[in-house]
Formats: C-alpha cells, sequence, structure tokens
C-alpha cells in the first residue's frame, strides 16, 4: 500500500477528491496532505445539491487533522466553486471539516472529548499542541453548535438565579430548566435588561409552554417573567426563603450576643452555626449544646422557634391550609418584638401570593444553587475569568447538556 492510498484510507477520501501531494517534514514533525477536486468535474452546489460548472478555485486553506505517527497533520486544498444557476457562485463544502473551520471534524470531536475529561482549556491545548485562542475557538464552536441544535421542546418549569462573576458586586443571570436540570443561558448583570436577553433567547411555543418560575424577590426576575411570561406562575424559592430567616435568626443573635458579653456573659459565644440549623439535623454535640441553652428565655431562640416554625409551610398540600398556617404563623411572628423576624414576616406578606404557588407546583432553584458549586469548580480550574463570554462558554459547555460534536 503506498502513502497515497493509506492516507486515503485514514482520512475517508472518497472520490472523486484526490489526494496530489503528501509531504514530510520531520524536522518541524509535521505531515502535509494536499487534497484536489478533478479540474473537469462538476461539483454540487452547496444549497441545492445540483451538479454545476466548476467557476474557480479558492486560495488554499488549511486545516488541522489529527496526528499520524505523532506527526502534527495538516490538509490543504484549493476548495472549488460553482457557478449554480439559482444560486449564483458558491464554495463547494469539503466532507472532511465545517464551514470556517481551521479543523478537520475529527480534530473537534476528538478536542472536546479531551475537553470533557480535563476541564481546562490550557492543559487541553497542550495535549493537542494548539494554541489555547485555538481550544478557545472549538469550544465556543461547540456551544454555539449545541444551542442551534436545541430542538423547540416544550420547557414546563423555569428557574431564574444569579452568580457572582467578579469580585464586588459583578454578577451575572442564569435561566435554568428545573425539570431539565440544564442551564438554558447565561446573560452578564442582572438587570431587566439582562433577564430580558435571556427570556428572547426562548421560542414563543416554550414561552407558551412554561407553568411557573421558580426565583427570588428581585424585581427585575419578577418583571421579566410577567413581562414575558404572564400566564404563568411566579414561585418564589423556598431556599431564599429560608435564608432570609436565616439572616433575620442571627441578626438577633449578633444584637443579643453583643448585650451579654457588656454583661460578662459568654452564653452565646461559638453559638454562631447552632442557630443556622435546622433541628432535624443537629449532631449529638449540637443536641448537648442545645440542651444548655434556656433558649425561651433567649432572643435568638425564640427567633429560631419562628424559623423552624415556618418550615411546616413547605408540607402543606392544599391552598387552603397553607393559607390558614401562614396566617397563624404571621401574627407570632410579628408579636414577637424581634425586629429582624418581624422584618423578614412583613416582606413574605407582600410576596404571599407567589409564596403560595409552592403548594401548586412544589418547585424551587435547587438545581440552581446545587449548580453553583458546579460552577465554582470551572472557575477555578480556569484560575477565574475576566471575559464574560468565556465564562459564558464554560458555563454552557459542561452545564447545558448540550449537543457539542460536529
Amino acid at each position: 500500500m503506498d502513502d497515497k492510498e493509506l492516507y486515503r484510507q485514514i482520512l475517508g477520501v472518497v472520490a472523486p477528491w484526490e489526494i496530489k501531494v503528501i509531504k514530510l517534514d520531520m524536522d518541524h514533525d509535521r505531515v502535509d496532505i494536499y487534497l484536489e477536486w478533478p479540474h473537469r468535474t462538476d461539483g454540487p452546489c452547496p444549497d441545492c445539491g445540483k451538479e454545476c460548472k466548476i467557476h474557480d478555485r479558492r486560495e488554499e486553506r488549511v486545516w488541522r487533522h489529527l496526528d499520524t505517527c505523532q506527526l502534527k497533520t495538516f490538509i490543504h486544498c484549493s476548495t472549488p466553486r460553482v457557478k449554480c444557476s439559482e444560486h449564483k457562485t458558491k464554495t463547494m463544502e469539503v466532507p472532511w471539516a465545517d464551514d470556517m473551520s481551521r479543523f478537520t471534524r475529527q480534530f473537534e470531536r476528538v478536542a472536546i472529548q479531551f475537553l470533557e475529561c480535563s476541564e481546562n482549556r490550557s492543559k487541553t491545548a497542550e495535549l493537542l499542541r494548539i494554541s489555547w485562542d485555538e481550544m478557545n475557538h472549538i469550544m465556543a464552536k461547540a456551544v454555539k453548535r449545541g444551542l442551534e441544535r436545541r430542538a423547540d421542546e416544550p420547557i414546563k418549569y423555569i428557574g431564574m438565579d444569579e452568580k457572582s462573576f467578579l469580585k464586588g458586586q459583578d454578577y451575572v443571570t442564569v435561566m435554568t430548566d428545573t425539570e431539565g436540570k440544564r442551564i438554558l443561558d447565561v446573560a452578564q448583570g442582572r438587570k431587566e435588561e439582562s433577564v430580558n436577553t435571556l427570556w428572547e433567547g426562548l421560542t414563543e411555543n416554550q414561552k407558551s409552554g412554561i407553568a411557573a418560575v421558580s426565583m427570588d424577590f428581585w424585581k427585575a426576575f419578577i418583571t421579566g417573567a410577567e413581562k414575558h411570561v404572564p400566564m404563568a406562575d411566579i414561585v418564589h424559592d423556598r431556599f431564599h426563603i429560608e435564608k432570609y430567616l436565616n439572616e433575620a435568626v442571627d441578626k438577633v443573635r449578633r444584637g443579643e450576643h453583643k448585650k451579654l458579653r457588656a454583661q460578662k456573659s459568654e452564653t452565646l459565644t461559638g453559638t454562631k452555626y447552632l442557630w443556622l440549623k435546622s433541628k432535624r439535623n443537629f449532631t449529638k454535640e449540637n443536641k448537648a449544646t442545645f440542651k444548655t441553652l434556656n433558649i425561651d428565655q433567649l432572643a435568638v431562640g425564640r427567633a429560631w422557634n419562628r424559623k423552624e416554625l415556618f418550615r411546616h409551610f413547605w408540607s402543606y398540600k392544599y391552598t387552603g391550609s397553607a393559607q390558614k398556617f401562614f396566617k397563624k404563623w404571621y401574627f407570632s411572628a410579628t408579636h414577637s418584638r424581634l425586629q429582624p423576624v418581624i422584618d423578614v414576616a412583613k416582606m413574605l406578606k407582600r410576596h404571599f401570593d407567589n409564596i403560595l404557588n409552592y403548594v401548586k407546583h412544589r418547585i424551587t432553584n435547587a438545581f440552581a444553587e446545587g449548580i453553583n458549586s458546579r460552577i465554582q469548580h470551572i472557575k477555578a480550574t480556569a484560575r477565574g475569568f475576566r471575559n464574560f463570554e468565556n465564562y459564558r462558554t464554560a458555563i454552557l459547555f459542561y452545564c447545558g447538556k448540550l449537543s457539542l460534536y460536529p
């Protein structure tokens, strides 16, 4: 078997494409393969497939292919242009690569597989002997391909959440498919324009099928849902509400701890995380510590009781029963003489209709919260991101459940 026949089989070259020349350069660890479409052979129009006369040939292009025998392999070709009666002059498609790509499909597929395993663009680029920019281009192209392939499938539940991007008050807004457990898209910032960008990325059919949207109390999230999916219910997220209650308990603890220390009492020293836990999650040590505290005589104990009592709200299956429970809880919270607890109770009452929707849909941002650790891992592996588009690309590559391969 001669060299041309060997590479014809390796590359899967099918007639009328021909291998004209193979150049081996051992000094630079590379092999260059020159392909050609015969001059007298008509070619298919890339738009309609009709056989057309060859008009001319473009300047030579080069594609990086998978290594052969540890040698970097490159394909060269001056791609023909055909003259179609319907579509005018068009460049023919080549079977080994996508349009505007600098790599063959096989190379891109392997690069994506390596990237999925390593989760590191720099290490993968080093392994494949390409630059970081080239690796980033392959990754971005894979994500673009995956987003374009997403079918117009129905989405029932949407989650809206925010994540930190850079240090300080720099955020991104993340839209998730709650049932599909995937990130749909990411937008820079958390203002109305960012939220609108995400909603506009969905089709009208998808929007019409959305039953509910889970979110916290952020105004832009509420406004966006009311504008783009007015028929969908808003469900204020359970975990964010529990976070607000925990913050209220901690404010009470800090104030009381300060007063007790002024009286030379260390009763609350070292108990911060005890009050942020649910009793059902107490360890033996937690239970022993809790027994030594006379919680009914402590302001933080009364705040903790209101927080723990509210957990029962999530177990109700009928809106009437849930409303009765909240009414009693609200009276207890607002008569607790604990201002942080009163403030949270009043906030919950203002948004109660949307909180009550949990009973109907029973959705939360649990997936969005859970994916946070995955996003943090992506950031840590990349040693941070300065460019939002690279950050978005990485999140969608690893968390979007996209069809990435060419």
